[in-house]
């Protein structure tokens, strides 16, 4: 288990909405939103009003003007996530103070299977879920009296592991009546970029990539987001895990941080590797061929991936250090060529866009991030990436993406103390983050037979439509 120190950053949060009104997100009933407890005073402004709310179409909503959402700077927010390897809780106040951060990583099962295994990881969830949310409040000195609310990621992500989390905020909001919140985890890579940049507003672009997810978004507003660009197949962070595997690198830290250090030994040049969908004018991804040219490189060299990195020859050390660079300068020149064209669109759109946010886990790779920021520069846009412990999956986002819809009066509230044992989560492990910009749209099959949620764009802007 590793425990993060307690982090110092500060932004204000959380408007006075316009109408409180009825609002599905984890549960499964109709629900209204109740005012707050009179010790809640009023919030500082420094996000704009939305009334919007989670729910599928067909649901009714209510407008209860005497219902008024008070406002204050000092709600605190629990988030836990749990979507993919890493079990996460911390606890965030809507200043912007992160109170504190506690992840438990699943390195030694990567390294065994080589990437992620949705049934161990599972397991690895199950048995220190309790011990990181506690660690979480006592890392904060709160106890769950001290909470405002409960935020969980609820998608996209594996079935198994969202459904640890998601239980255990609802056991915590139901046992102590606290509002729950479920959170888009894409968005939350997104948001994060909000709690440490004070100058970032709507509208901005997002480029999220991660081992499951390559992402080009505008961000309109809270909850309002355009998709530019998808992956057709493989994430980046897939192409890292799978090269990474095959070059016998150690896997305990992923494949992403291992190829970046290996690339610095290796010839960047070395291998001509072909940059994928050079002939698609779009913003979408692919990384499956690219993947299969590393694979066949390797081949090619009899690079034997049972001897580790660590035992092999120097002349084995530097063919496989020339196919981590080589690989690693193709993967990222797809990024660059990508997010020229997506900064393209989007100012087209919203020509007032300042800012990139670059996050999710590959984020943290700094070759990464020094090609990205060459590319927002000549376009007169500034980069705003997390801190690495932020780009990977953790609890912080969780909260603070919570909090942002918290005070706009989008959650849940209080789930039974005691629900049955068979009880259907609401899991969303496909779950589209905005719509699809027309001039975007690939027929890729993949990409139709992911839509098996409405996005979380179209949830809220059909809930706008009803309320209007």
């Amino acid at each position: 288990m590793v425990s993060l120190a307690t982090s110092t950053f500060s932004r204000n949060l959380c408007p006075r909405p316009s109408l409180p009104y009825a609002v599905r997100a984890l549960g499964t009933t109709l629900l209204r939103l109740h005012p707050k407890p009179t010790s809640w005073g009023p919030l500082s402004s420094s996000l704009k009003s939305c009334s919007a709310h989670f729910s599928a179409s067909n649901f009714k909503f209510s407008k209860s003007p005497n219902e008024t959402l008070g406002s204050r700077d000092d709600l605190v927010v629990l988030g836990i996530e749990t979507s993919c390897d890493d079990t996460a809780a911390a606890i965030v106040r809507s200043n912007g103070d992160i109170l504190s951060q506690v992840v438990s990583s699943q390195a030694d099962l990567l390294a065994r299977y080589g990437g992620v295994a949705p049934k161990m990881a599972e397991g690895a969830h199950m048995q220190v879920i309790d011990q990181v949310v506690q660690d979480a409040l006592e890392n904060a000195n709160l106890t769950e009296r001290d909470l405002s609310a409960v935020a969980v990621t609820i998608g996209p992500g594996l079935s198994l592991c969202l459904r640890v989390g998601v239980q255990k905020a609802r056991k915590i909001a139901g046992s102590h009546n606290l509002p729950i919140v479920g959170v888009h985890h894409m968005e939350a890579h997104a948001l994060v970029a909000r709690l440490i940049e004070k100058d970032l507003q709507f509208p901005f672009m997002a480029l999220l990539i991660s081992g499951g997810h390559n992402l080009l978004i505008l961000a309109r507003d809270l909850g309002h987001y355009i998709q530019l660009g998808t992956t057709i197949d493989d994430a980046i962070g897939e192409a890292y895990d799978k090269t990474a595997k095959w070059l016998g690198l150690d896997m305990r830290r992923s494949g992403g941080p291992a190829i970046e250090e290996l690339a610095r030994e290796g010839d960047a040049k070395a291998v001509k590797f072909s940059t994928p969908m050079k002939q698609h004018k779009d913003c979408n991804f692919s990384y499956a061929g690219l993947k299969t040219q590393v694979r066949l490189a390797i081949e090619s060299r009899n690079i034997n991936a049972e001897i580790p990195i660590s035992s092999a020859s120097s002349e084995d050390r530097s063919s496989r250090a020339d196919i981590a660079a080589s690989f690693q300068r193709v993967a990222v020149l797809h990024l660059e060529e990508r997010c020229e064209r997506a900064i393209e669109w989007a100012l087209k759109i919203e020509p007032s866009i300042k800012h990139l946010v670059v996050s999710g886990g590959v984020a943290s790779n700094q070759y990464v991030r020094a090609q990205l920021d060459q590319v927002v520069k000549k376009k007169s846009l500034q980069l705003v990436c997390p801190p690495p412990s932020l780009c990977t999956d953790n609890g912080v986002m969780v909260a603070w993406t919570g909090l942002e819809h918290f005070c706009m009066g989008r959650y849940d509230p209080p789930p039974p103390a005691n629900e049955p044992e068979d009880y259907v989560y609401d899991l969303r492990p496909r779950w589209p983050l905005g719509e699809e910009y027309s001039e975007g749209r690939s027929e890729a099959r993949s990409l139709r037979t992911a839509r098996i949620h409405p996005s979380l764009t179209s949830l809220i802007q059909a809930s706008m439509q009803q309320q209007s």
